[in-house]
Formats: C-alpha cells, structure tokens, sequence
C-alpha cells in the first residue's frame, strides 16, 4: 500500500497510537473527555503516583492529546481531540484500501468456483 503521509504526520500518528496504547493514558483521555482537570484531580482517580500520572501525561502532550494550562501554580489538561481524527482518517483510508482488495478477492474465489 502507498502512504500519502509526510514524514511528520508520520511521526504525529505514531505518537498519538503510541499514547493510547496504554490503558492508564486512555482512561485519563477518558477523563478528560468528560472536562479539563488539574492534574491533582486526574491522578485521584488512578492507583498510581502524581509523579507517575505526570508522565503519562507528558507522553499524551506530545502526542497533541492533551493540552496543559498554567494557572498560577496549577496545571490544568484538556483534551485535543484533533490527534484522535487524523488517526481515525488514517484508519478509515485503510479500512476503505483493504474492504476493496478483499471485496475483489471475494468476487474472484466466487467467480472460480462457478461451474463452467
């Protein structure tokens, strides 16, 4: 299959499969998907360290999944959706590539067994 991808939306997608491939980074995008938080807040809601919740998020910020306000001295995270759409865009093209090569693989082994 030919990509049309660049080389940094190459990068961008890995990034942003790599984020969600752990299941403590999708359940605090969860998280955020319901409201921004601060991080004390989100790492309630999780049986591991502030420090440890911290680099799960520094992980999904470079990813461009999650967006981190300073205010005073405390951060506040939103969700960026936008990652999750280029990914789903990238899945659907795939999705769209293999249903067609395998639509005519149908149409071929069906057109095989025909009696002639």
């Amino acid at each position: 299959m030919i990509t049309r991808m660049g080389e940094s939306q190459t990068t961008r997608l890995n990034q942003v499969f790599g984020a969600v491939s752990d299941p403590t980074r999708r359940a605090i995008l969860g998280r955020l998907g319901r409201s921004p938080a601060r991080i004390t807040d989100i790492a309630k809601d999780f049986p591991i360290s502030l420090n440890s919740v911290s680099k799960h998020l520094q992980v999904l910020e470079r990813a461009g999944l999650v967006r981190r306000e300073i205010r005073g001295r405390e951060h506040v995270c939103a969700l960026n959706v936008q990652p999750l759409r280029e990914a789903t865009a990238w899945m659907d093209d795939v999705r769209s590539f293999w249903e067609t090569r395998l639509d005519a693989l149908e149409r071929h082994v069906v057109a095989a067994r025909r009696p002639r």
